[in-house]
């Protein structure tokens, strides 16, 4: 039923419109913006609208939305969707964001077999098929992370299965090489943040497989010439499988 997605999606781009005066406030305070040709802005514009549109954007805890943060939020969705499409996120219909970080019940096996159970807090949460969970705050004032890229990076990688960090690859791509490439990076960061280094990336990214994915999306993004620089041969696979380049972007 492709068609009929596509039809419908022509027809609400066609009725619906984001004001520009809104437009460039939202995208002029998102630096990792620059560089993006105008074609691409304007496609990342549709794909913003069509979020907005399609997605239920609610306030959690007593919070209002507002349009210009519902806006920064599908803007930053957008991005890593640019060039691979909006049915990457079809099989979840809801956002739902929070004043500042929330608690989440955990359940984890640690080596030994033996079940724990925790309250954490957290900035953002995805769940396969589920919501999107946002914190403002964390949102709108970076901290150490973006963490709007980090969870729509899980909802991508949760496309074949659990957050992994092996989302699925396109036609041409080798997963090997893939593998290759963020296994090595991964485990020399575990072991940098295991010895007590200072890390770039948020030592977070030593959690898992499939957070270290999320957050070194978000630097691809955000940082991309540093990414490249400590990371040449994850940054070659994240370029092929987002379709995009930050990097000479921001160069040219």
């Amino acid at each position: 039923m492709a068609w009929l997605r596509n039809w419908r999606r022509r027809r609400l781009l066609a009725h619906h419109r984001i004001d520009e005066t809104l437009w460039r406030s939202v995208t002029q305070s998102l630096p990792f913006l620059r560089g993006l040709s105008l074609d691409e802005l304007q496609r990342l514009r549709a794909l913003a609208l069509l979020l907005l549109v399609e997605k239920e954007f609610s306030g959690a805890r007593g919070l209002e939305l507002d349009d210009a943060m519902r806006l920064s939020i599908a803007v930053q969705a957008a991005l890593p969707v640019l060039h691979l499409g909006l049915e990457r996120y079809d099989e979840w219909s809801e956002v739902v964001v929070h004043p500042g970080d929330f608690r989440v019940r955990v359940k984890e096996t640690d080596e030994g077999g033996v079940v724990h159970e925790f309250d954490d807090e957290r900035a953002g949460e995805s769940w396969q098929g589920g919501p999107v969970v946002l914190s403002w705050d964390a949102a709108a004032n970076a901290r150490d992370m973006n963490v709007v890229i980090h969870e729509f990076a899980h909802k991508l990688d949760m496309a074949n299965g659990a957050a992994d960090g092996m989302p699925p690859l396109h036609s041409g791509m080798d997963r090997r090489a893939w593998t290759e490439a963020f296994r090595l990076a991964y485990e020399g960061f575990c072991d940098a943040v295991d010895r007590g280094k200072d890390t770039w990336l948020d030592p977070y990214a030593a959690h898992s497989p499939g957070e270290f994915f999320a957050v070194v999306s978000e630097a691809f993004f955000e940082a991309p010439n540093e990414t490249r620089r400590r990371y040449p041969d994850v940054y070659e696979q994240l370029k092929r499988y987002y379709r995009q380049d930050p990097a000479s972007r921001l160069s040219a």
